[in-house]
């Protein structure tokens, strides 16, 4: 093989259509732009994203950044931590009264690190499948 006799495939390339070639070609007069209007005259495309002088949608929209609204403000609890807890019951405001949680957490998540000494009962807390588990069998139990 030799760089110079390399070739596409049959039917890989097609002829290009000449266009203004009179009526009988098919693509004469407008050329296959259809009558008046941007698109018909030479030249006549606009930027990507215009909208007809409406204010496009890339800049209707607010910028965000790459920062996630919701990062931070779900919050894991230890198994081993409930062992600390002076309560028998406990929900998201009693775990940040006792300095479990950060005052800015919105949800916390229960997840199996250590062992579970207590009978607990815990709501509105969410729970891995492991620490629920864990949990039910130390006598506790999760409410929604």
């Amino acid at each position: 093989m030799e760089l110079n006799t390399i070739k596409p495939a049959a039917g890989a390339k097609h002829a290009q259509k000449r266009v203004g070639r009179g009526i009988g070609s098919g693509l004469g007069k407008t050329c296959g732009r259809g009558h008046k209007g941007q698109k018909s005259r030479s030249g006549g495309f606009h930027k990507v994203g215009f909208e007809g002088g409406q204010m496009p949608l890339q800049r209707r929209l607010p910028k965000r950044g790459f920062k996630s609204l919701t990062a931070g403000h779900t919050v894991e609890v230890r198994t081993g931590d409930l062992s600390r807890l002076p309560v028998e019951e406990a929900d998201i405001l009693v775990l940040k009264q006792l300095g479990l949680v950060p005052q800015s957490a919105k949800a916390a998540k229960l997840i199996l690190a250590g062992k579970v000494e207590k009978a607990i009962k815990l709501r509105g807390i969410a729970a891995t499948a492991g620490a629920k588990a864990a949990l039910e069998a130390a006598g506790g139990s999760l409410a929604e």
